[in-house]
């Protein structure tokens, strides 16, 4: 059952969707939107220039329902960071939720995390999910099984958060900073990372959303070293860290620091045999260098 309208126990929540020529996915995903049992959002999206027809599809629902708003605020791609943290600028919600706009929420996935959010006000909280590949359900590895609590060290060999799947306090970003428009790949990894250095997670052990894969235009689809953003995001937190001691106080207890030293020296030496084997001799030398530092 979907919660009563109350100010002091229902946030309002802003629907952050970024998109790039994904008119054939991004109605899909804004029905989940239009669909959820928590009515109190608001949808925002973020159209990173796209040059079909997406914006026709937007503005005709922005004349149908007030609580949508289509952004396109620039004429030349600037990347799923730059639109999801143009979004972020532009929320009004005490909560925000990211969707991505090849993906669905299930009817009931704000409600059971608003309810969530009233009992418990955390900082984050994400659900598990569903993979769909190319119509086929699949199943995850082990490897990106998702939980809650203090999930740090989880977050440090790869991405363990579905933006999709997350929904944040809004108050949180001027604590960890935006999404890093540097990043082509791996901005969800490195927003992770800082969030979950700070702060434990709640966790759905229930899918409310569908992923879909198997699409030519994935972005995880297109970066052989995907590792090289994860290492850059790693000597970031590092870095961070270190500013905490210099301020006297502590970002990453020991078993942190060390596990991120770790997984920093492990993929800084596949880095550097792969670039060997790919013939950048610069690059391998560089991650080379990084080994010999940490």
């Amino acid at each position: 059952m979907a919660l009563e309208s109350n100010k002091y126990t229902n946030p309002n929540v802003s629907v952050v969707i970024p998109t790039y020529n994904r008119e054939g996915f991004l109605k899909r995903a804004i029905n989940s939107v239009l669909g959820q049992s928590y009515g109190l959002w608001e949808l925002l999206i973020v159209d990173d220039a796209s040059d079909d027809d997406s914006r026709k599809l937007c503005e005709a629902l922005c004349e149908k329902d007030k609580r949508i708003r289509y952004f396109r605020p620039w004429e030349s791609r600037r990347g799923v960071s730059a639109s999801r943290n143009y979004g972020i600028r532009h929320s009004n919600g005490e909560l925000i939720a990211f969707l991505d706009s090849d993906d669905e929420w299930f009817k009931q996935k704000l409600e059971k995390q608003v309810e969530l959010y009233v009992k418990d006000a955390y900082v984050l909280c994400h659900s598990d999910e569903v993979w769909l590949r190319n119509g086929v359900r699949v199943n995850q590895m082990k490897k990106h099984k998702k939980s809650g609590g203090g999930i740090y060290l989880n977050c440090l060999p790869l991405c363990c958060i579905s933006p999709s799947a997350s929904i944040i306090q809004a108050s949180v970003f001027s604590e960890i900073g935006l999404f890093d428009e540097a990043y082509p790949v791996c901005e969800d990894y490195d927003l992770w990372l800082r969030l979950c250095a700070r702060h434990e997670v709640a966790f759905i052990e229930e899918p409310l959303i569908v992923k879909y894969g198997g699409h030519s235009d994935q972005l995880s689809r297109f970066s052989w070293g995907n590792d090289v953003y994860r290492v850059k995001s790693l000597i970031k937190i590092l870095e961070q860290h270190g500013a905490f001691l210099e301020q006297g106080s502590i970002l990453l207890d020991k078993k942190k620091l060390e596990a991120s030293k770790e997984i920093l020296i492990k993929k800084c030496d596949i880095l550097a045999k792969g670039f060997y084997k790919h013939g950048d001799a610069v690059s391998s030398e560089y991650y080379k260098d990084l080994l010999k530092k940490y």
